[in-house]
């Protein structure tokens, strides 16, 4: 193995954007993925860190090789690989840090590692208020005061599922601006207290499929276990369900433009707080089903799904079990730790609201305090190059989890899915389990 670059210690070497746009573009066709030294990204202090290079051709210029260390940059240098394997980067570290080392070259090419050192050391930039239970609780007695409402809707499912399994598109009423719309499933004829919960919460934005309940998912999901389940889809913002495609990117375009910025400055109306209760309200309809077996209710969510399952679990001692991945609203005050918050980021993305003000108010709805309150089993996927969802203030919450963690960290995942190269390995090492792990829950 050929030698690159060593360091012992964090260097910090500025490239102007002029030098660097003056560089010759990297041949066409090349392919190359950064590794560690072991499987698993997790250091200890002073444990050295090798980041190798497999490069597949020959590079017809210098590439540029960056060094982050808690999404802060520290290093930045030209490099020129050669074909074959050769050691990028070494160094060791002596504090509680995430890090990530990209290769970009010429023509815009980019790939990363990332490792953490010690993350049992990273702790939340937010202290607990200490009124934030009280807080939450007053809201739920509110909500357990208003008399639910419920108008349910027959669906029709997939052709596959018709004879075992129905599904409804519910509406309940709720605190706040808008109601709860979900898709709830589940086997016909079912036992009463037989089934198992399991909601769905859906990720960040309006009109992506990814963020709309989707009736072949839901009952999906109602077809896991031994005996099935009870599944609920739940949309985060309480918009009308199965409407035609123009109709979410008018809320995308319009009342929900950025909607994640809304009000963070007033606690009693910060966005999502809405959402918030919308969920508390959504367990509290599926545990009053004659079929709910009194005592596994499991949330799964993505993003900012799995930012509402945390909440879930945070605020509603009956839930059970999460599923995150790469979960949002974890660590909202990291840039207070000299870090980046995570997603929506309101720290770095509110500079026009003063310190005092935002900081009365995030506390609240930061994962990493709600986290401290559950006692539900936690599985947790984490991108170790995610700079949306960053694994420091991912680790800042589930040192907060008093509960059973399984922790799965993806050397070279960013926010999205893996793909390419990649996604043969993510699926065996790291989807497969996370599928394996929901499927043992429910037997």
């Amino acid at each position: 193995m050929k030698r690159l670059f060593s360091l012992a210690l964090p260097v910090l070497l500025s490239l102007s954007p002029a030098l660097l746009s003056a560089q010759p573009g990297t041949g066409r066709g090349l392919s190359y993925r950064l590794t560690l030294n072991k499987d698993n990204p997790i250091y200890q202090k002073g444990e050295k860190v090798i980041v190798s290079c497999n490069m597949n051709g020959i590079p017809s210029d210098s590439m540029v090789l960056r060094v982050s260390v808690n999404n802060n940059l520290t290093g930045q240098f030209k490099v020129l690989p050669s074909t074959g394997s050769s050691v990028l980067y070494e160094n060791t570290y002596d504090e509680t840090c995430a890090v990530s080392v990209e290769l970009q070259g010429r023509l815009g090419q980019s790939e990363g590692v990332g490792f953490a050192v010690a993350p049992e050391g990273f702790r939340a930039g937010y202290d607990e208020p200490s009124d934030l239970m009280d807080y939450w609780n007053n809201l739920k007695r509110q909500l357990n005061a208003l008399p639910m409402q419920v108008t349910a809707r027959e669906l029709e499912v997939p052709e596959r599922y018709r004879d075992g399994y129905e599904c409804q598109d519910i509406e309940i009423n709720c605190l706040g601006p808008a109601p709860v719309r979900a898709y709830m499933a589940k086997p016909k004829n079912a036992r009463r207290k037989s089934l198992p919960i399991i909601i769905l919460c859906r990720a960040a934005g309006v009109s992506g499929d990814w963020c709309r309940c989707q009736v072949g998912e839901c009952v999906d999901n109602a077809a896991k276990g031994t005996n099935g389940a009870l599944s609920l889809d739940l949309n985060a913002h309480g918009m009308l369900n199965g409407q035609p495609t123009e109709y979410y990117r008018g809320l995308e375009n319009g009342m929900l433009r950025n909607y994640y910025e809304y009000n963070a400055a007033d606690r009693e109306t910060y966005y999502f707080k809405g959402m918030y209760l919308r969920l508390l309200r959504a367990i509290e309809y599926m545990t009053r089903q004659p079929e709910w077996d009194g005592k596994r209710i499991l949330v799964i969510g993505e993003s900012q799904g799995g930012g509402q399952a945390v909440a879930a679990a945070g605020l509603d001692e009956r839930v059970s079990a999460v599923v995150l991945n790469v979960p949002a609203m974890q660590d909202l005050g990291g840039a207070r730790a000299g870090r980046l918050s995570g997603w929506p980021q309101p720290i770095e993305n509110h500079r026009d609201i003063s310190a005092e003000m935002i900081d009365r108010v995030l506390p609240y709805f930061d994962g990493a305090q709600l986290i401290r309150h559950s006692k539900a089993e936690i599985f947790c996927e984490m991108g170790m190059i995610d700079t949306t969802c960053p694994p420091s203030g991912v680790w800042s919450s589930l040192n907060n989890a008093p509960g059973k963690k399984t922790v799965n960290c993806v050397p070279y995942r960013t926010h999205s899915w893996p793909s390419g190269q990649y996604r043969a390995d993510w699926d065996a090492k790291y989807y497969t389990p996370r599928l394996q792990f929901i499927d043992n829950y429910l037997k």
